[in-house]
């Protein structure tokens, strides 16, 4: 009998029945007045949840079609943009600027370490920069950044956008678009909200919105605000066919969210990582990023000495469980795994689990320890 898998990569996540069941309903037209009301309630609700007085865009695609949005819709060739890089994905800004004439900045943190406000305010003070970029949580790293800290010093730079990647965080870590200063924050369905891949999730503020207007047309004509707007307005008009029933999973998303109560679900997220985390080390690997900086949406796990990574990530799919690979210089030095959105004990058991039976086939018995140190963790 082949072990169910579970999927314990940090993205897609694993995606719980009531939200399966969503996706199988039977589709009905996207001028549907059932379907307008749905999308135009989930559009309100994602505004509430994450407290903005500005707009929320929800668009099928991916959260690659969200970091583009974000840039292409705050900045024209000329200006200054100031990447805040804390791994793979923060330097992945820099692919959707060279094209557009934007003059780049980048400051780096160490793998595992996270760029401290302080150091973003003295690279700001030296000129004007129309938009700054930060990845809450680096899935190369797991490191997380201080976005409210970050957020409060912005209020001295006035003119320039505050943009955050929360693709890895968002529902997951805490997030609050006006309350942090935040001018755009962007996600994905497949990761905290534990959706399917498939929608794409955009806040933009009341400053962000004035940004975009200052543009006047833009060349990107899918990621363009101004396109969009109209039926984020009234989901009934058309400009784009919205994908149905993943508005329906994410709909159903929310409401769990709802009935969870978000600080809830922080703090479930809080105790799951340090439980995780403490199993992990029980059992013979450490964690990349720095206690201080360490995200609890996703653990990036270093090997101990002498463990091979693709046989250590192939025995455990064979044992029921998938976890990701290192990225860059981390490639089979490590390995990356989830523990965010709707994931339960169950699954994080389940894992543990797993796990100590790969390590005891590879010759390393660890049995029993990675569950009761998780297990007390969790208790």
């Amino acid at each position: 009998m082949i072990n169910k898998r579970l999927v314990m990569i940090p993205g897609p996540t694993p995606v719980v029945r009531s939200i399966q069941d969503q996706m199988g309903r039977e589709t009905v037209a996207f001028g549907d007045p059932g379907f307008v009301k749905d999308f135009k309630g989930v559009i309100e609700d994602l505004k509430t949840l994450l407290g903005t007085t500005g707009e929320v865009f929800v668009i099928a695609g991916s959260g690659t079609l969200m970091m583009e949005m974000a840039i292409a819709n705050s900045l024209k060739s000329g200006d200054n943009l100031l990447i805040v890089s804390n791994g793979f994905f923060g330097d992945r800004f820099n692919t959707f600027v060279l094209s557009k004439g934007i003059n780049v900045d980048v400051i780096s943190a160490e793998w595992g370490k996270v760029v401290p406000a302080s150091e973003i305010e003295a690279k700001l003070k030296e000129k004007t920069y129309q938009a700054i970029t930060v990845t809450h949580v680096d899935t190369s790293t797991a490191a997380v950044a201080p976005i409210e800290e970050i957020g409060e010093m912005m209020k001295k730079f006035p003119e320039t956008l505050y943009i955050v990647d929360g693709v890895a965080a968002t529902a997951g870590e805490k997030e609050h678009v006006d309350a942090m200063n935040i001018d755009i924050l962007f996600t994905g369905s497949q990761k905290a909200f534990g959706v399917a891949p498939g929608l794409g999730m955009l806040w933009a503020s009341e400053k962000a919105m004035a940004r975009r207007a200052s543009l006047g047309p833009i060349p990107e004509y899918y990621a363009d605000f101004d396109r969009w707007l109209p039926i984020m307005k009234d989901p009934g008009k058309y400009f784009a066919t919205p994908a149905v029933n993943m508005i329906w999973a994410l709909q159903e998303s929310i409401r769990i969210i709802k009935e969870e109560g978000l600080e809830n679900r922080y703090a479930r997220h809080i105790k799951n990582a340090k439980a995780m985390r403490s199993a992990l080390e029980a059992m013979g690997f450490s964690i990349l990023a720095d206690e201080a900086n360490r995200a609890v949406t996703l653990s990036c796990v270093l090997y101990p000495e002498g463990l091979d990574d693709l046989k250590f990530r192939t025995v455990l799919a064979e044992e029921g469980a998938q976890v990701a690979g290192g990225l860059a210089a981390y490639a089979g030095k490590m390995f990356r795994m989830g523990h965010m959105g709707n994931i339960d004990d169950h699954d994080l058991v389940s894992a543990t689990a797993a796990i100590e039976r790969t390590l005891y086939r590879m010759g390393n018995d660890v049995l029993g320890k990675g569950v009761e140190a998780l297990q007390r963790g969790l208790l």
